[in-house]
């Protein structure tokens, strides 16, 4: 029997930790932490062993195989904190053919100290998935009436969904998917994003090897990518941002700074990178390559910033930037749902640019505008139809996601979709 709790939230990656727990011996499923990975892996194992418990951690640090046990697939919760696991499990799933042995959980990848203790991929044994916080349609805070695989089929029902005001798309942001999160007071939902930024301040940054990152700095970098957010930011605009420089000596030490934090970011799976697509456009050579910079949630980004529900509705651009961040989280949810890729386009010749580019695992592709009202849809339908036609392959369907809007409509020129996030699923 699962150790299943209680009060689990069915999640996206349920289905696919099914699918997969069939075909290998074990899975690890990395993401942020809180992100509701422990409790979505005990809704599919039959044990769990936590490495956090100093008494099982020692017991592990001895021989790995001293923690396993025959109640499969076995839990093993931030096994990173015993580099060797990984390698013993390797091997306990070679000693036959069974499938879905372990679950490995972790919270942050290894660093290059830690990751000399594992001498195999696992490739053929261990699947890695990766999990992120809640959409909204996981949360329940969008009705699903449109599947993006209901535009790439052309089986869109069209009509009134519901009105969405502004301060609820407000609240989404700093609230953010958060599973422990989602049902909290609405006067308290900043309290858990900041609780966030302040661990990984305090604690997380420095390794388990005893390399020490100075906090002020770390907060500092946080800042600027926050104030970033959904923008195709390098680490001259991070640098930029935080320091004045008297010489090339000292920029080149704080560049490499710079990266060094940025890298410890990314470990922690605190920054998502949205990567440039490129294909199938006339002038390949002029499209942008850089990524667009994402926390892994929306929240993040507002802790960083101090803001608030009201903030974001007195600041109109802010709160346009992280709506991106909102529908973007969701979209790159979706998209791994549906084993696709979320990217992003710029050609820097022409300066047109799509916020989101969908592509499936068949090869086709899509085409999304993100507009936090109406009022940017005809921008919107402009960027669309101009990439539409400088494009080899068409897109199979292009769509504009606004915020504050209340119905799923078809332009009937272009056939350009345009729906509320809040009515959207894979």
């Amino acid at each position: 029997m699962a150790l299943t709790k209680q009060d689990y939230k069915p999640r996206l990656i349920d289905q696919k930790i099914e699918r997969y727990i069939q075909v290998f011996g074990a899975l690890c499923i990395e993401g942020p932490k809180w992100c509701g990975k422990t409790w979505t892996s005990l809704n599919h194992s039959e044990s769990v062993t936590y490495l956090t418990e100093t008494e099982i951690r020692n017991l592990a640090e001895v021989d790995p195989k001293y923690i396993f046990n025959k109640l499969r697939p076995q839990l093993i919760d931030e096994w990173q904190l015993v580099p060797e696991i990984w390698d013993a499990v390797r091997h306990e799933c070679d000693e036959d053919n069974k499938k879905g042995k372990f679950i490995l959980t972790g919270s942050t990848t290894l660093n290059n100290e830690s990751s000399k203790k594992v001498f195999h991929s696992g490739a053929g044994r261990i699947a890695r998935l990766k999990m992120y916080t809640m959409s909204l349609f996981e949360s329940g805070n969008s009705t699903g009436d449109v599947a993006i695989t209901d535009m790439l089929n052309s089986t869109v029902n069209l009509g009134y969904i519901r009105k969405v005001e502004l301060q609820e798309l407000a609240e989404y942001i700093i609230r953010g998917g958060w599973p422990a999160n989602i049902n909290t007071n609405i006067n308290d939902i900043d309290l858990i994003p900041k609780s966030y930024i302040d661990s990984i301040l305090n604690a997380d940054i420095n390794d388990e090897n005893g390399k020490q990152r100075d906090k002020n700095k770390m907060m500092m970098i946080l800042k600027s990518l926050a104030r970033n957010e959904s923008t195709l930011v390098g680490a001259k605009t991070i640098i930029k941002d935080i320091e004045e420089f008297e010489n090339n000596d000292e920029l080149i030490k704080s560049r490499t700074t710079i990266l060094d934090y940025i890298d410890c970011l990314n470990r922690l799976h605190l920054i998502e990178n949205q990567n440039a697509f490129n294909l199938n456009y006339r002038s390949s050579d002029r499209v942008g390559k850089v990524a667009k910079r994402h926390f892994t949630d929306p929240s993040l980004a507002s802790a960083c910033l101090n803001l608030t529900i009201e903030k974001l509705l007195l600041d109109h651009n802010t709160f346009g930037l992280l709506f991106e961040a909102l529908v973007e989280r969701d979209l790159r949810i979706y998209m791994d749902y549906l084993d696709g890729n979320l990217y992003h386009f710029r050609d820097n010749t022409s300066g047109d640019e799509i916020d989101s580019i969908l592509e499936f695992k068949d090869g086709e592709y899509a085409t999304i505008e993100i507009k936090l009202t109406s009022k940017g849809i005809e921008d919107a339908k402009k960027s669309l139809t101009t990439f539409y036609n400088k494009a080899n392959k068409k897109p199979k369907f292009m769509c504009i996601i606004v915020g504050h809007f209340e119905a799923v409509m078809q332009d009937p020129e272009t056939g350009i979709y345009i729906i509320p996030i809040t009515s959207l699923k894979p």
